[in-house]
């Protein structure tokens, strides 16, 4: 589900959205992974809420200043909660790169 909901979030921004690993050739592309899921709620015995805590990783020969806005916008627009981010660059490809945390809860 969660999968889904971020591929699909971000498919106006008509660039490589992967879950993992891209194995593409484009020089911009985005990555995500679930670094922790849990349950927030329960009732009755049954979970209610589900938390997703996941990172969305922007890589880029250029500056990805503006695309990250639009990622932030794009997924706050359906209930994502930014955590946090950090610069980064790979040395050994030559990349930028931009990990950004963020939050979000599932109604079960």
């Amino acid at each position: 589900m969660i999968n889904k909901l971020i591929i699909n979030t971000l498919k106006p921004l008509n660039i490589p959205v992967c879950f993992q690993r891209y194995s593409g050739k484009g020089e911009t592309y985005i990555t995500f992974h679930e670094y922790f899921s849990g349950g927030e709620d329960y009732e009755d015995d049954e979970e209610r809420l589900t938390s997703h805590y996941v990172q969305i990783d922007v890589w880029s020969k250029n500056d990805y200043t503006g695309l990250v806005n639009e990622i932030k916008n794009l997924l706050n627009t359906v209930g994502f909660k930014r955590l946090n981010e950090a610069d980064l660059y790979e040395e050994d490809t030559k990349i930028y790169h931009k990990g950004i945390k963020f939050y979000y809860l599932e109604e079960r």
